[in-house]
């Protein structure tokens, strides 16, 4: 059983070995614990210093891509190097290193596929009441939509089995943290929150520039997801909606021409075919966006199918060869 705890970095020189002086060697039911560092592009020595103090694996991105796209080369990395557990956590040192234990656990156990580290929100004296009810509200948005009980899905303090890590894909280019989420539930994985601590603030965060900035790019990142995951959900809501408005709009203009007063009213006529007929186009587009979601987990599957496939094939491989 190997864990492998990636810190997805971007000029994190300066912070990066207080965060590794955290990090655990050894967890209780695990062989082996090895840390891996993705370098996204950092001009400060960051890779330097990751190999300075004892990291065992740097992967290093020519230029800045990302923190969605660090995460997931984090992952594709540790998936090459045989990793049964993958934990991410912050270069920042936001999070207690000594948690670690804590959300591999329930992983470990099989107790779940996924565990996120949740924050004690009111507590952390950095967040203004603002910042707290927005944290909230966004967990409880993902909650509804994931199918899932997290208690911080802003968190990027998480612990996932093989088998999830592989079947994740980001498409967002901002963050990874609300997306796997409700990827992970709406592919039927179970998700679980684990109380973690934190440690005090080293620097600014580098994702939240404003609170507006954040709030909108998560309202599209979960609307994007929830489209892509819930495609016949999300267009027949839009189709029952547009067709009810046409209906209604006809009803009316129905009432005033049975009433003698239908000529003043063509408007309401054309406005009742232009909705009725955009809810049968939308109803359409449903199923052909289900069609393609079909596919695309299908595709998913292959996916890990895959990388399970060149796992066993590696893994004969160096029995071969007596490693």
């Amino acid at each position: 059983m190997k864990v492998i705890i990636q810190i997805p970095c971007y000029n994190e020189a300066e912070t990066l070995p207080e965060t590794l002086l955290d990090l655990p060697r050894a967890i209780p039911g695990v062989d082996s614990v090895e840390w891996l560092v993705v370098d996204d592009g950092s001009i400060d020595g960051t890779a330097e210093v990751a190999r300075e103090k004892g990291v065992d694996h740097v992967v290093r991105v020519p230029h800045n891509q990302g923190l969605a796209k660090a995460f997931s080369t984090g992952l594709e990395a540790s998936l090459r190097l045989g990793a049964d557990i993958i934990v991410n956590t912050d270069a920042d040192n936001q999070y207690c290193g000594a948690d670690i234990v804590r959300i591999v656990n329930p992983v470990l156990k099989g107790e779940a596929d996924m565990a996120i580290g949740a924050r004690p929100i009111d507590g952390i004296a950095e967040f203004s009441p603002l910042k707290k009810w927005l944290q909230k509200l966004g967990s409880r948005v993902v909650r509804s939509l994931s199918g899932t009980d997290v208690a911080d899905a802003p968190s990027g303090f998480r612990a996932m089995s093989r088998s999830v890590a592989s079947r994740l894909n980001v498409f967002s280019e901002y963050t990874y943290t609300l997306e796997t989420i409700i990827q992970a539930g709406q592919n039927g994985m179970k998700v679980v929150s684990v109380p973690v601590r934190v440690n005090e603030k080293t620097r600014p965060s580098r994702l939240v520039k404003s609170v507006y900035s954040y709030v909108k790019r998560s309202v599209v990142t979960m609307l994007r997801i929830f489209v892509v995951y819930r495609p016949m959900r999300f267009f027949l809501t839009l189709a029952g909606l547009g067709f009810g408005i046409g209906f209604v709009a006809g009803l009316r203009f129905l009432v005033y021409y049975l009433l003698g007063e239908g000529s003043g009213h063509v408007q309401s006529v054309i406005f009742a075919v232009f909705m009725m007929g955009a809810g049968l186009l939308l109803a359409l587009v449903a199923l052909l966006a289900d069609l393609i979601a079909v596919n695309r987990r299908l595709l998913e599957t292959l996916q890990w199918r895959m990388s399970e496939l060149e796992r066993r094939l590696e893994n004969s491989g160096r029995g071969k060869n007596g490693e």
